[in-house]
């Protein structure tokens, strides 16, 4: 039996052959009024569109939550240009925090929190088939789901991290039950990373197959202050 690798690298989901089944983005807000729209990490604009049958398992999710909470989700689909602009923020944060690090080993680990842009692996996010969710209380609050971590502190992304307290915990559990029921899979290095469809999916359920490659929305128009070379940053708050 294949042996499945948590950190999931690009050198094994590159051997997941894509089968594209054609299905069509839809904006999950409108298919699943039950979902809330997560406030931003990021300041970009934030699409609100993914696969059909993503859209329909968030909203079974969001359905087989307990009353007192909700499903916030933060992105589906993402652009090429947002995603190499967070590939590169991702590694100049982890090239400050350790400037002795040699490019392959800043490489291995940023591949790990944020997808490089690669053919034959595309990120998740680009093919309609990721999305990253977070649970929320009936105000639509964020709920705690780290601590006592900070939240930049990579040691509580991954989804069975030791020591956290027993609130997060529970929350996270509650979370694990609604998307597992509803049919997503997650990446265990991102707590809130889920999917379906794509080679991360094929990869931890032992698919032969993606179903979902690289898509983009007809007549998509990027926002002209997100086309640019520098870093993301942190929306405010955050």
């Amino acid at each position: 039996m294949r042996k499945v690798s948590q950190a999931e690298p690009v050198t094994e989901l590159r051997h997941v052959p894509i089968k594209e089944c054609g299905e069509p983005l839809v904006d999950y807000l409108e298919f699943c009024p039950n979902l809330v729209k997560a406030r931003p990490y990021f300041k970009y604009r934030y699409e609100t569109i993914v696969r059909e049958s993503v859209a329909r398992k968030l909203c079974a999710a969001a359905n087989a939550l307990p009353k007192a909470y909700r499903l916030g989700v933060l992105e589906g689909w993402r652009p090429h240009h947002i995603q190499r602009r967070m590939y590169l923020s991702t590694w100049t944060r982890f090239k400050a925090a350790h400037p002795d690090w040699s490019d392959v080993q800043l490489k291995r680990v940023v591949n790990r929190y944020t997808a490089p842009l690669n053919d034959r692996v595309p990120p998740p996010h680009s093919t309609g088939g990721a999305v990253d969710v977070f649970l929320l209380d009936k105000d639509h609050k964020e709920v705690d789901m780290r601590s006592p971590y900070d939240s930049t502190d990579r040691r509580c992304f991954h989804t069975d991290a030791p020591g956290l307290d027993q609130a997060a915990r529970e929350h996270r559990r509650i979370l694990i039950a609604a998307m597992t029921e509803g049919g997503m899979t997650n990446y265990p290095s991102e707590y809130w990373h889920w999917s379906y469809g794509d080679q991360g999916w094929a990869y931890r359920t032992g698919k032969k197959k993606a179903i979902y490659g690289v898509i983009e929305p007809p007549d998509y128009r990027p926002a002209p202050k997100d086309l640019t070379d520098a870093p993301v940053e942190f929306a405010k708050g955050r």
